[in-house]
């Protein structure tokens, strides 16, 4: 496998070299006009960010990304996929919603909004992968659907992975609520009997007769159940819970082996964006942000999902010369505040189980895009 390029644009802009300057030259960098087809739906898969977050990559940079997907005659869209614990972005209706509140909405963003596992999280395909933990997948009907999927990934801490880029986005974020439950846990979901009081709400949403009530509290049989995750954001008590249970190495290679999934025949299609400020110490899944716990690096871009990851945590870690002199970053050694943040989470582990999923490398050519003409 050829060494992947990754582009870096630091935060250092000039009158003619601003952000959305260099969003341009990486799209020329990468000669994206070649990678997707014309008239190829391209789904921009973000996070729209929870209701208190406030670090989300901004709609503008979005619409900008828009902008040279037109450009180049594809059918962009925004996207994200319901999610696995109970919010507001556990249905496709109040997601949407939110997403809008945020101030992605068409007239600024300039495309459609699509929750790629429609209203409920269970609009899926099937899509088999040669992992070591799993032989099909459950990822998104509408991310299967696209002919290209453009990251847009906000880089930070996170409390499972340590490092939250763009293989979370992908693994997480395209899988539907099936996959997403089948990557967290190994069983079925449970009920907090002290919250259940049996409203049955649950039972005529699991179109697998896997749950009854007993003694006024409701039952999940695990032998029928198939970790749909639908009862779990029926429950108006949010007595049904996901069993935290798999083991955070075993999670991260789970991540990994689904993001390849989610990328199955568009490697060749794809780009990768990773937003590399406002540096967080927790996912934007959280209704808060925290103070950042790294200097602000600026946008960090590579065909490749693995080696984007990668030079993201070392231009963290350790900036080149270059990019230090731009930033005004003091000269020594940064230590890694993921280590700190985390110190018992190997963030390493769903990086490199991805590179031997052959999904991409770790090893990459660094291109500074302020020095391009």
């Amino acid at each position: 496998m050829e060494i992947p390029t990754v582009a870096v644009a630091t935060l250092n802009t000039q009158y003619k070299r601003n952000l959305f300057h260099k969003i341009d030259l990486i799209f020329s960098l990468f000669e994206v006009e070649k990678r997707i087809p014309k008239r190829g739906f391209a789904a921009l898969k973000l996070h729209f960010g929870e209701e208190g977050s406030t670090t989300f990559v901004r709609p503008i940079y979005l619409r900008h990304i828009v902008e040279n997907l037109k450009e180049i005659g594809a059918r962009p869209f925004l996207t994200d996929t319901c999610t696995l614990y109970v919010g507001e972005r556990s249905n496709g209706i109040e997601h949407l919603a939110l997403a809008i509140r945020h101030g992605f909405a068409y007239a600024v963003v300039d495309a459609p909004l699509v929750i790629a596992d429609g209203i409920r999280g269970n609009s899926y395909k099937i899509v088999p992968v040669e992992g070591k933990h799993f032989k099909e997948t459950y990822i998104a009907k509408e991310i299967v659907e696209a002919d290209a999927i453009i990251g847009v990934t906000h880089f930070k801490a996170h409390e499972l992975t340590g490092i939250g880029g763009t293989l979370k986005n992908i693994g997480m974020g395209c899988a539907a609520r099936k996959g997403k439950l089948a990557q967290h846990s190994n069983v079925a979901p449970k009920v907090k009997r002290k919250k259940c009081v049996g409203c049955r709400t649950c039972i005529p949403v699991c179109a697998q007769n896997a749950i009854s009530i007993s003694d006024g509290k409701a039952h999940i049989d695990p032998e029928k159940c198939v970790g749909c995750g639908e009862c779990i954001t029926a429950c108006p008590q949010k007595a049904i819970q996901i069993q935290w249970n798999e083991t955070i190495p075993v999670f991260q290679e789970k991540l990994a082996e689904y993001a390849t999934a989610a990328l199955k025949g568009k490697q060749d299609t794809s780009l990768f964006f990773n937003f590399v400020w406002d540096i967080s110490p927790i996912c934007d899944c959280n209704p808060h942000s925290g103070v950042p716990i790294a200097p602000a690096i600026g946008i960090v871009a590579s065909t490749d999902p693995v080696a984007v990851d990668q030079a993201s945590v070392d231009i963290i870690c350790n900036p080149p010369q270059k990019i230090r002199e731009a930033l005004h970053l003091p000269y020594e050694t940064i230590r890694n505040p993921f280590e700190k943040q985390y110190p018992k989470i190997d963030w390493t582990i769903h990086l490199r189980h991805a590179e031997t999923m052959g999904l991409g490398l770790r090893d990459y050519n660094l291109v500074l895009i302020d020095e391009l003409p």
